[in-house]
C-alpha cells in the first residue's frame, strides 16, 4: 500500500532541508581552523535604486522560531544518503543537545520599512560556535529568499510615489493614495505561499487588496488586526450566468445586492460589448445608480488600456456630469473606472499622464495589478545576494571576497560589516567593523541603523505592520 504523501507545510517545516544539496557538503569545505562566519544580504543594484525592506519577520517566525529535533535530523539523513550527499549529523546533533535545538546564530537587519538606496547591507547572519559556524552560509538559501517580499514592497512603494505625484498635481484628496492600486495577484503566483508573502509585501504602501492569504499573513506575522480592504465585485461569469439578454438585469442585481450608502460597488462590464454597457449604466440604469447613493465602479477588462480607460471615462462623463476641482480638472459624478487588465509599471505611469493630458483628476481611476505585481518578479530584479564576508581561522577575524575579473557587478563586501545611518540628513553608509559588532562605537551624526533582529531561536524585534507604513512613508508627512 502506498504511503500517504507529506503536505507541503509538513515538508517545509524542516528547516534542515530548506537548503541548496550543496550546502550539505560545505562543511567539509571550510580551513581546517575555521571557527565562525559571518555573513550579508544586500541588492547590488537593479530596476531601483532604492529598496523597501520588508519581510524578514515573517520568515524568521515560520521558519527559524522553532527548534530542530532528532526526528528532523533522522529525516535529513536519510535523505542526503540517498541524494548523494554527505551529511554533518554530529553537527546538528550538537545543536540539539548544546542549545535545545535552537539555532546559535544572530541576524541583524535594518529596520522593517526602511527605503535604503542599494548597495547596502540589509541583514547580516553570523555565528561564532566553532562547531557549528557553518550554519551563518547553509541558511542563504531561505534567508535570501527575503529578495521577493523586498521586491514586491519595493515595486509597490515606487508606484505609490507615481500615484501621490499625480495625486498632487490633479486632485484635491490625498486620503484616496491607499487605494489607488489593489492587489490581483493570488491568481498569478506560483504558489500559496508566494501569493501570502508577496501579498504582504504590497500591502506597506496600500490598504486595498484581493489576495486573501497576503492579508492574513500582514496580520498574523506583524500583529494587525486588519491590513488592508475589498469591496463587493462582478466577475464574468456572475454577469454572463444571467444571458446577453440579462445583462441589465444582472447589473440591476448587483445594485439591488450592495449598493447602499457609502458602499462601493465594482462591476465588470465588457463581457459582450463595453460601449453598449456604458449606455446601459448612462441611460436605463442611471437613476438607479444615483438613488443607491453607492459609488459604482466600472471595470473594463480588455482592449488597449490607454485608450480604452479614456472612453470609459470620457462615456460615463457625458451620462453622469462631473464637476471642476481646484485643480481644474474634472471629478466624476457617481461613478469611477478600475483598470485591472494590462497594468504594469509602465502603463499605470502612461494612463495617468494621458487622463491628466485629457483634463481628468487621478481621483477617477484605481488600479488592480496582477502578475505584474505579485510574480514578474525576480532575484535579478534588484540583484539580490547573499555572501560571506569575513570568516575566523583560530582566534583571528578575516575578510573574504570574490572579485571576478568577469564581472565587477558581482564583487562583493568584505569584513564585517553593518549599517549606518546619518540622522541630520538621513543618508544610509555600509560600513566595516574594526572590532565584534557588540564593542563597536559609532560617534558623531551616524547612528547604527541595524538591530539584532533573532538571537539563538528568539526573536528580538516584533513590529507592527502599522509601524512599518509608518517607516516606509514618513517622507509623506
Amino acid at each position: 500500500m502506498q504511503a500517504t504523501p507529506r503536505s507541503f507545510a509538513a515538508i517545509l517545516s524542516n528547516p534542515i532541508l530548506n537548503t541548496d544539496s550543496y550546502k550539505a557538503s560545505h562543511y567539509l569545505q571550510y580551513p581546517p581552523q575555521a571557527s565562525a562566519m559571518f555573513s550579508y544580504i544586500e541588492s547590488r543594484g537593479g530596476r531601483y535604486e532604492r529598496t523597501l525592506f520588508f519581510g524578514l519577520q515573517m520568515l524568521l517566525k515560520e521558519y527559524l522560531c522553532r527548534p530542530i529535533t532528532g526526528a528532523m535530523i533522522d529525516e535529513a539523513k536519510a535523505f542526503f544518503a540517498a541524494h548523494g550527499e554527505p551529511f554533518n549529523e554530529a553537527g546538528w546533533r550538537y545543536i540539539v543537545n548544546q542549545y535545545d535545538g535552537y539555532l546559535p546564530v544572530r541576524i541583524r537587519a535594518v529596520a522593517e520599512g526602511s527605503v535604503v538606496p542599494a548597495h547596502n547591507v540589509l541583514v547580516t547572519v553570523e555565528c561564532e560556535d566553532p562547531e557549528v559556524f557553518w550554519l551563518a552560509s547553509y541558511l542563504e538559501t531561505m534567508l535570501l529568499r527575503i529578495w521577493y517580499p523586498v521586491t514586491v514592497a519595493t515595486q509597490s512603494w515606487h508606484l505609490r510615489q507615481t500615484l501621490r505625484h499625480y495625486l498632487q498635481k490633479t486632485s484635491d484628496d490625498l486620503t484616496q493614495l491607499p487605494f489607488k492600486l489593489h492587489d490581483f495577484g493570488a491568481r498569478g503566483v506560483s504558489s500559496a505561499e508566494s501569493a501570502a508573502i508577496g501579498g504582504a509585501a504590497h500591502l506597506v504602501s496600500f490598504m486595498g487588496s484581493d489576495t486573501v492569504l497576503g492579508v492574513v499573513a500582514a496580520n498574523q506575522f506583524y500583529n494587525e488586526p486588519m491590513a488592508a480592504f475589498s469591496v463587493p465585485a462582478a466577475e464574468h461569469s456572475t454577469i454572463t450566468a444571467w444571458g446577453r439578454d440579462g445583462e441589465a438585469d444582472a447589473y440591476r442585481n448587483m445594485l439591488r445586492q450592495f449598493g447602499k450608502e457609502g458602499a462601493i460597488v465594482s462591476v465588470v462590464s465588457d463581457s459582450y460589448d463595453l460601449f453598449a454597457a456604458l449606455d446601459v449604466w448612462g441611460t436605463q440604469l442611471k437613476q438607479a445608480v444615483i438613488d443607491s447613493g453607492a459609488m459604482l465602479v466600472i471595470r473594463p477588462d480588455s482592449g488597449d488600456p490607454l485608450t480604452i480607460v479614456l472612453q470609459t471615462l470620457r462615456a460615463l462623463d457625458e451620462s453622469f456630469g462631473s464637476t471642476v476641482n481646484s485643480k481644474g480638472r474634472r471629478v466624476l459624478n457617481y461613478v469611477r473606472v478600475i483598470q485591472g487588465d494590462g497594468v504594469n509599471a509602465e502603463s499605470i505611469e502612461a494612463i495617468l499622464a494621458a487622463l491628466d493630458d485629457a483634463g481628468y483628476a487621478a481621483d477617477n481611476l484605481v488600479f488592480g495589478m496582477g502578475g505584474a505585481l505579485l510574480q514578474q518578479v525576480n532575484r535579478d530584479t534588484q540583484r539580490f545576494a547573499m555572501k560571506c564576508s569575513a570568516i575566523r581561522i583560530g582566534a583571528t577575524w578575516q575578510g573574504v571576497c570574490k572579485d571576478p575579473v568577469t564581472d565587477a557587478g558581482k564583487r562583493s563586501k568584505k569584513g564585517r560589516l553593518t549599517l549606518l545611518r546619518n540622522r541630520r540628513t538621513g543618508e544610509y553608509r555600509t560600513v566595516e567593523l574594526p572590532l565584534a559588532w557588540d564593542d563597536h562605537r559609532v560617534e558623531g551624526e551616524w547612528d547604527e541603523a541595524l538591530t539584532t533582529v533573532f538571537e539563538s531561536g528568539k526573536l528580538r524585534v516584533d513590529d507592527s505592520f502599522a509601524t512599518i507604513r509608518l517607516r516606509a512613508h514618513a517622507d509623506e508627512v
